[in-house]
């Protein structure tokens, strides 16, 4: 055997490789990545010599095999690439130029991504996992000479001359007993159908070649067709629906960029998937936790994009703080925004049938980039409750004549849920009205955004008031009512409404026709109690009991029998003692306060006990609430009980 020259790596710290091993690679599985690629590097560069001219020997063959010894636990990886002189094992692999450790970790933490490809260290990745790595070597170059280069994982290297006839590269890891996972060929083949089935040289693992599909988006979209882009996701996601559309992403200015992104189904709202858009760089697998490279609402799309640009092992704040990695993120969105509004534009029909489907992406998108927002305010939809869709623009057209308040703005009424809000949907269409359905999980937030965005705008839930409330065109007489008359209907009615919620009972004249009771629930603190919701927090709305505004139609015939009972059946107020004058002492007064508070209180009583014995109004406050899906329990047996009896009473009495 030759005569190995003994040398120590160029690196001042006593050890670099703890370095390696705890902070450049947090993610010891990389390092089948990294070998390969370098290999692959040189099958490439290799190509590149014989095509220019520059090597004008045999090519042959350029495939990298991976060669695995369960036995002896060591892992081979072998090109055929431009190999090196001793002179470049010296270079690349021995001078490692480091000032010391301390020194490198806290100069470097935020940049540790450039510095690994800087200083090559992708190679010395390998002692992650291997007590000892050999390199054989030979250039092409002519009258090169065979190198061997071997190290335990010390500073110290040995290297001489070698017997390797054939050019290229094998790097041999003896794996160490903390990773012998590394030994079995079912995770060595998973590995390398993780990180390189799509390298653009063959990778070869005993008789099977790793990289067998073609990266599409590496080829021009040109040469592409529709079903080239549906068998390359079927491909990528076999057990997932046909994407609803795709787009191709390619630059080369002012940064490197490629790719080919979907739009998935979403079946169920918000039982999405992120982390389906895959990273390359160069061809290579990185990651497919691509958060801080695209903007969060795109973590929704599937698909792959490929960049030189994007550092392979960076930290986050380095992601955040790159300015290539912002300029990406910055041209996928406009690239997406392109895309949408062209099919948007072009093919109408087509993108109505998939709005269902795309709208949860599309708010989630405008609520979190302000810069799509303002593009899909171009072509995002409105759906109504009859299932016609509308642009905004085109909406606003065809609603503004009848749906102005007497303040200018147009009132957007929407609706939620078209099954259990019919009754007030219909009475809006009787006025009229058109409705908007509201169904998405993010509607309590894009209302709120739309109202901004919007001018003049604002939205209303179709069932958080009276119809004649909910777009007020001219002043409205209110309904006059004595004080004692206001607080009696109030605590009439909240003797019999469910405990635990909060009550605002007012009296409205809405017609002889219309329902006894309304129950509504103000707009502002709905909206804000399922943004909280949504949350997954209680925030102080969260936090708030329910509140329902119960508005008493007094114009109904019911309500008026109920009323006049009242009338009759419970004597009015006793007069109130004289509040304490002003110089009265504190006893005084609180002493005052108490005996109108008890006047009030056994009035009070009367009206309470006389509820509890109404059925009229103990009925038509359940049917209020019946309605409202506010029901249940004993109350609602209660109802069931009553109801079967007023229905025999009148048919068979």
């Amino acid at each position: 055997m030759a005569k190995m020259n003994k040398g120590q790596i160029g690196v001042t710290t006593e050890n670099i490789f703890p370095v390696i091993k705890q902070f450049l690679y947090s993610d010891h599985e990389i390092f089948l990545r990294e070998l390969v690629a370098n290999a692959v590097d040189a099958s490439q560069k290799m190509k590149a010599l014989a095509a220019s001219g520059d090597f004008k020997g045999e090519l042959g063959t350029i495939d990298v095999h991976v060669e695995l010894d369960e036995k002896k636990k060591t892992l081979k990886i072998i090109d055929r690439g431009i190999g090196m002189t001793e002179e470049e094992v010296d270079k690349y692999i021995n001078q490692i130029a480091f000032s010391s450790a301390g020194e490198f970790l806290e100069k470097y933490k935020d940049q540790i991504g450039s510095i690994i490809g800087h200083f090559g260290l992708g190679f010395y990745s390998a002692f992650m996992v291997s007590e000892k790595v050999t390199i054989e070597t030979l250039s092409w170059k002519e009258g090169a000479k065979a190198v061997k280069w071997s190290c335990d994982g010390s500073p110290e290297y040995e290297m001489g001359a070698c017997d390797k006839t054939d050019r290229g590269t094998v790097i041999t890891l003896y794996l160490d007993k903390d990773s012998e996972e590394y030994a079995e060929k079912g995770r060595i083949e998973g590995l390398l159908n993780k990180y390189c089935k799509f390298m653009p040289v063959p990778v070869v693992f005993g008789d099977k070649t790793i990289n067998t599909l073609e990266p599409i988006w590496s080829k021009a979209p040109s040469e592409l067709k529709e079903e080239d882009y549906m068998k390359f996701y079927r491909e990528l996601y076999p057990m997932k629906e046909e994407p609803l559309f795709y787009i191709h992403l390619n630059v080369d200015y002012p940064f490197n960029l490629t790719g080919v992104l979907y739009f998935p189904k979403i079946k169920e709202r918000m039982a999405i998937e992120k982390h389906n858009i895959q990273l390359y760089c160069n061809q290579m697998f990185v990651t497919d936790h691509v958060d801080n490279i695209v903007p969060d609402f795109l973590t929704l799309l599937h698909g792959v994009i490929d960049s030189p640009d994007i550092p392979l092992n960076v930290s986050r704040s380095y992601l955040q703080s790159d300015a290539n990695v912002k300029k990406i993120s910055t041209y996928i969105t406009k690239k997406v925004s392109d895309r949408l509004e062209e099919i948007f534009k072009e093919q109408r029909e087509t993108f109505e049938q998939k709005w269902d489907n795309l709208k949860l992406f599309i708010e989630y998108g405008m609520l979190s980039d302000e810069k799509f927002c303002e593009r899909a305010l171009n072509f995002a939809l409105f759906k109504n409750t009859d299932g016609k869709y509308f642009s905004f623009e085109d909406y606003r057209k065809a609603i503004e004549t009848e749906q102005t308040d007497k303040e200018k703005k147009v009132v957007y009424l929407y609706a939620t849920d078209v099954e259990a809000q019919y009754p007030f949907i219909e009475a809006a269409k009787n006025k009229g009205y058109d409705v908007l359905l509201m169904d998405c999980e993010l509607d309590a937030h894009f209302v709120n955004l739309l109202e901004q965005k919007l001018k003049d705008a604002r939205f209303a839930r179709v069932d958080s008031d009276a119809v004649d409330n909910l777009i007020v065109k001219e002043e409205k007489v209110k309904l006059e009512m004595a004080e004692d008359e206001r607080y009696d209907l109030e605590n009439l009615f909240k003797a019999v409404l469910p405990a635990g919620n909060d009550y605002y009972v007012t009296g409205d004249n809405l017609g002889e026709d219309a329902a006894p009771i309304l129950i509504t629930r103000n707009e502002f603190m709905r909206r804000y109690r399922e943004m909280s919701a949504l949350g997954g927090g209680m925030n102080f709305y969260g936090e708030l009991p329910e509140a329902f505004n119960i508005t008493v139609n007094m114009q109904n015939p019911l309500v008026a029998k109920v009323m006049a009972a009242k009338q009759e059946g419970v004597a009015p107020q006793a007069p109130l003692p004289a509040e304490a004058p002003s110089d009265a002492s504190d006893a005084e007064k609180q002493q005052a306060r108490e005996a109108r508070e008890a006047v009030r209180k056994a009035h009070r009583a009367d009206v309470e006990a006389f509820a509890k014995d109404n059925e009229i109004l103990h009925q038509i406050t359940d049917l209020a609430l019946l309605a409202n899906g506010l029901l249940k329990g004993k109350a609602l047996a209660d109802f069931i009980a009553r109801s079967q009896k007023v229905v025999t009473d009148a048919y068979l009495k």
